[in-house]
């Protein structure tokens, strides 16, 4: 079983791992850690570094000395984070997808929309969200 992790740096986020660490033990599974990050002329491959460096540091931290696989993956991309977590999920024939909700005004969403809520509306797989 694969399992999708989608990180965001929030505390929320954290407890996304720890929840996924837990399926990825009863179901032996794996876990890939990702955070969509939108391309814009701003964003320098040192960003991408640290991007990729603090999710691994975070995995290790959350995840210790567990003998749970897991890869982690700072996505650069021209699509919404919501678009590209999907199709990540879908090319790397994901299982499970592990995603974090924060509680936004109909009209924040509106306006700013979710990538939640077009995760768990558009992905191929079951999708389990954590507030």
């Amino acid at each position: 079983m694969k399992i999708l992790v989608c990180y965001d740096g929030s505390n929320v986020a954290q407890d996304t791992i720890k929840l996924a660490r837990n399926h990825a033990e009863i179901f032996g599974g794996s876990l890939c850690i990702a955070k969509a990050l939108p391309q814009s002329h701003e964003l320098a491959y040192e960003n991408i570094q640290q991007e990729e460096h603090s999710l691994e540091g975070i995995a290790k931290k959350i995840l210790g000395e567990s003998d749970i696989a897991y890869e982690t993956h700072a996505i650069v991309t021209n699509l919404t984070p919501g678009e590209e977590l999907v199709d990540f999920a879908k090319r790397n024939e994901i299982d499970e997808i592990v995603i974090g909700i924060r509680k936004r005004s109909k009209v924040g969403k509106l306006v700013f929309g979710s990538t939640a809520q077009y995760v768990i509306l558009n992905a191929h797989c079951p999708v389990v969200s954590i507030r």
